[in-house]
């Protein structure tokens, strides 16, 4: 059932029940169905239809959520853009994208200004409610084809230009599943809603407690502030929470005291964390978590982690270092992409996903999508993983990440995954540098929580006794920051630039 079914559903059988929260305002599942309705017609009568793309430059509102129910009745794609990004690179997507249509908030007037032919315009701060309000609310009642583009979301661009993905309402029916057989979803969840609308981490995990007839909280920017005041004023029962968060969270003054036993479940995903910091958060929240391995590209989660695995201490704390097992509904294999030959238990192999869940293809770019999906429909993720008896898949790294030093080859997560270990350490990043008699070698970048901290020699032994020798960085530089994109991934790309190395501050 898709998720335009549901909100039909959800709007005829309980319309009146809480649907969105963000600041002082709550959206039922009547009002939602209404605003996106007015939304659908209004933009048909600015000569929208069916394939046409529009653009959404804003940070979390029930804009987005608006934007896509009005797309998915009338055909339209929503392309919600990354309000982080430079202008240039916001001009780069649009000039692929070819909107018809732009809805955007004052506050990013700075990252169009400069396109020279920008399409009709609507500020949402000043003209979208009126605008939209002037249409009727009927439905639309349109019946698109399931498996057409209804999202397009634009890579962060770690390896290069962005490519936008296209996913349609089939990959997001999907949610649906996740949220009740995965992750306890059920019509009376309330769902913190805290990664930006731009990320599929945000629209796709949106949906989750809307999927079940639940209740979504928005917020904008994931301050500990914040948070704690949204699970208090809703009584929050689930969230998705980057690493990043997570620390600042259990590093927050007071937190200790903090009334947190609404929570149910903490989804964490996106990026690497410390087992110390994960058996912090378990032990202070006291709720359930789950791992989330996903990707643009597979509409969102396709492994997880389970609760019972998030066991500090005890006889499954070995499985804290994987991200889980595939779901139900995807088929995972690891492959040798030298040889195109699935790789035995416990050999490291590429992963490639199966499922419905796998995207349309890149926006414009066939060659492409050729490459990343094969002809019998599997999709090259280019994460390096190797699997246990068990079946429980452990991210190794990005091949293209991978450090060949010597003829061995060197994962750099398996050293940044002993680095962030250290007490003293808050952020670590490993790449290849070049070497005389190795031709490459591992060089790690630490970024220290206090001064006074572990220096090169420290950390460089505290890796030894812990790794093989070989595996080790034979140097390590201390860095106020690392180069970061829009969406907060480390630009290992950036890190390996000549003026970069030279001078990292």
């Amino acid at each position: 059932m898709s998720l335009l079914h549901l909100l039909r559903k959800f709007a005829l059988e309980r319309p009146a029940a809480a649907c969105l929260s963000f600041d002082d305002e709550t959206v039922s599942f009547a009002d939602l169905h209404s605003r996106s309705s007015r939304l659908a017609h209004a933009m048909r009568a600015a000569g929208l239809g069916s394939g046409d793309r529009v653009v959404l430059i804003a940070r979390n509102t029930p804009h987005h959520f608006e934007l896509l129910f009005a797309c998915a009745k009338i055909g339209a794609i929503a392309l919600p853009i990354n309000w982080r990004l430079s202008a240039g690179e916001v001009a780069g997507i649009m000039a692929d994208a070819l909107p018809g249509l732009l809805l955007l908030d004052p506050g990013f007037m700075g990252l169009v200004c400069d396109i020279a032919q920008l399409p009709v315009t609507i500020d949402l701060a000043r003209d979208y409610d009126e605008w939209r309000d002037a249409s009727a609310d009927a439905d639309p009642a349109n019946e698109a084809d399931p498996h057409a583009p209804l999202l397009l979301l634009y890579t962060s661009g770690t390896t290069g230009q962005p490519k936008g993905v296209t996913l349609s309402a089939t990959n997001l029916s999907f949610v649906e599943r996740m949220a009740r057989e995965q992750w306890g979803f059920d019509s009376q969840s309330v769902n913190l809603l805290a990664m930006p609308l731009f990320h599929i981490g945000g629209i796709g995990y949106g949906m989750m407690a809307l999927s079940q007839g639940g209740h979504t909280v928005l917020i904008q920017q994931p301050t500990p502030d914040a948070v704690f005041a949204g699970i208090d004023r809703h009584a929050v029962t689930h969230a998705f929470l980057v690493p990043a968060v997570i620390q600042m969270l259990v590093d927050a003054p007071g937190v200790e005291g903090r009334a947190l036993g609404s929570l149910k479940r903490i989804l964490y995903g996106a990026s690497p964390i410390s087992e110390a910091v994960l058996s912090r958060a378990i032990a202070l929240f006291g709720c359930q978590f789950n791992h989330a391995y996903g990707m643009t590209e597979t509409a969102g989660t396709v492994i997880t982690l389970p609760p019972e695995d998030h066991d500090p201490g005890g006889p499954r704390a070995h499985r804290l270092r994987s991200c889980g097992l595939p779901v139900p509904w995807v088929e995972l294999a690891l492959v040798d992409p030298a040889t195109g030959h699935t790789v035995p238990t416990g050999e490291v192999g590429e992963i490639r996903i199966r499922s419905g869940m796998v995207m349309r293809g890149y926006w414009g770019k066939p060659e492409e999508t050729a490459r990343t999906v094969t002809a019998d429909g599997w999709l090259c993720t280019g994460d390096a993983a190797w699997r246990d008896t068990d079946g429980y898949v452990y991210i190794h790294d990005r091949y293209k990440d991978m450090i060949v030093s010597g003829g061995e080859n060197i994962y750099p997560t398996e050293i940044e995954n002993v680095l962030y270990s250290h007490p003293d350490v808050a952020e670590v990043a490993v790449i290849g540098v070049p070497h005389e008699k190795w031709g490459e070698s591992p060089r790690a970048y630490v970024v220290l929580r206090a001064s006074g901290g572990p220096d090169e020699a420290d950390l460089i032994a505290y890796t030894r006794a812990r790794l093989a020798t070989y595996k080790c960085p034979t140097s390590v530089r201390l860095v106020e920051s690392l180069p970061r994109n829009a969406s907060g991934k480390i630009l290992k790309r950036a890190m390996r630039d000549e003026l970069w190395l030279k001078d990292p501050s």
